[in-house]
């Protein structure tokens, strides 16, 4: 074996033998120091690994939340001039986002496309969680309406992010529009997409048009699940109709099994009443 490939192979087993013991020891601050020691090295062995081994520790560090440290070093690799890939830049932009950086995750989208590469749904969903969670829904609703205009694809979780974080704010409304667009995409809206919705409209104690949207998913053929009556029958108990909210009970039964949330959210009901 040559001295090159020697160095390549012994470069991919640190690099294997890292992701093991940093799982093993990941809320240990050595872990981190590690991660940094083996990414250091690779950075300087020759030939350079593939990208994707560089992203195995980018994503360790992610999970554990040291977002910091891996832009870090996703700067060293920038600074060395080694050809990312659009997987490594997603993990930056996770990373821009969790810290509320937008700007910068925003400027790495640009560079995505500057690079020529395609961004996918993980990228545009990065950036919509990342407007949510930083309280900018507006600015996400017109994100989502630019990069459909320009053809880019999202997928359930990238419409149920944007759902989600217009129900925590209150805008209802606005997410029942979002799911409404939907129909006109490739994309089909899921049970997972209603419940939040109708979750939303039975805290605003708007209980008709809860029950509106729960009969449109069934005639859509959506097979509602335990959560979504859970929360219908805590939007009847928030109003005080317990005799239809253990009527929606009687009625789940005959196609699925209760959880002990549904039966705690009606004693508390009755316990109210």
């Amino acid at each position: 074996m040559s001295l090159l490939r020697l160095r390549y192979a012994l470069s991919l087993q640190s690099s294997n033998l890292f992701v093991i013991r940093f799982f093993s020891h990941s809320h240990n601050p050595v872990a981190v120091d590690d991660a940094v020691f083996s990414f250091n090295r690779m950075l300087n062995t020759n030939p350079t690994p593939p990208i994707f081994e560089f992203g195995k520790i980018l994503s360790s560090l992610v999970k554990i939340q040291h977002f910091q440290t891996a832009i870090s070093l996703s700067q060293q690799m920038q600074l060395r001039r080694i050809r990312t890939d659009i997987v490594n830049l997603n993990i930056l932009i996770n990373c821009f986002c969790h810290l509320h950086q937008l700007n910068f995750a925003f400027s790495v989208f640009a560079n995505i496309l500057k690079l020529g590469f395609h961004p996918d749904t993980i990228t545009i969903t990065t950036l919509i969680r990342g407007l949510c969670d930083s309280g900018k829904l507006h600015k996400a609703l017109h994100f989502h309406d630019d990069v459909i205009a320009n053809g880019f694809q999202l997928n359930h979780v990238s419409y149920g992010t944007l759902i989600s974080g217009l129900c925590k704010i209150g805008e209802t409304k606005a997410a029942m529009q979002v799911l409404n667009k939907i129909e006109g995409s490739l994309v089909k809206p899921d049970v997972v997409m209603y419940n939040t919705i109708i979750d939303s409209l039975g805290k605003d104690k708007l209980v008709n048009d809860a029950f509106n949207l729960y009969s449109e998913m069934i005639v859509k053929g959506i097979s509602p699940d335990v959560i979504t009556y859970t929360t219908l029958v805590n939007s009847l108990c928030i109003v005080g109709h317990l005799k239809e909210a253990i009527a929606l009970l009687n009625e789940m039964l005959k196609s699925i099994i209760p959880n002990v949330c549904i039966f705690s959210t009606l004693i508390d009901g009755l316990c109210k009443e």
